[in-house]
């Protein structure tokens, strides 16, 4: 782990694809996003914000507004999924979507180089939309549409794009569930070997 990291980031998943996936993927094994500062490390770690912003406003509301959009999302994205239709979610997606998304701006740092950074502190509305408007990119993109896919692994719930070459990918993530699947396999023919 890199110095000056806040390990809550490396427990956070970003590897989906997409930013709207992530958070889905954070109530899973377990809840993830179980206080402010968790949920300030997600907004980091997806860019939804720069390292180390202050986000004066946020505040236990903030958390049950991205929980909230969370269970939107899934429910759209397997909907998706099984080609079923999920009007209600949908219509609070495209709610929360019609927010005004935090404005970034470049600035100088003191070796010169420019960096980006945000336009004042952001608010809820504006941070659920960039979320909210990366689902309906998602969802309404027949080709990443094409791409989604749901891990293989046990109880594995998450969904991601597969960009993988050949489209063969299999699992969330090949160090989580993908290692344990290899390690079952690798045990069943143990077994069998004895047997």
């Amino acid at each position: 782990m890199a110095l000056g990291m806040d390990p809550a980031t490396y427990e956070l998943r970003f590897d989906s694809g997409r930013s709207c996936l992530d958070l889905v993927a954070t109530n899973h094994p377990e809840e993830r996003l179980d206080s402010v500062d968790r949920l300030r490390a997600w907004l980091a770690g997806a860019g939804l914000i720069p390292d180390r912003a202050a986000l004066p406003g946020a505040t236990r509301v903030w958390l049950a507004a991205f929980r909230e959009l969370r269970s939107h999302v899934q429910e759209l994205v397997l909907a998706e999924l099984e080609g079923r239709a999920a009007d209600a979610p949908l219509a609070r997606v495209n709610a929360l979507a019609a927010a005004a998304p935090p404005a970034p701006r470049a600035v100088r740092n003191p070796d010169g180089s420019l960096v980006r950074t945000l336009h004042g502190d952001p608010g809820c509305a504006a941070l659920l939309a960039v979320v909210a408007r990366d689902a309906v990119d998602l969802l309404t993109d027949p080709a990443a549409r094409a791409l989604l896919r749901q891990c293989e692994g046990d109880t594995c719930p998450i969904v991601y794009l597969d960009t993988s070459r050949g489209r063969r990918r299999r699992w969330c993530s090949s160090e989580v569930c993908g290692n344990r699947e290899r390690v079952a396999r690798h045990r069943r023919r143990a077994a069998l070997a004895r047997a």
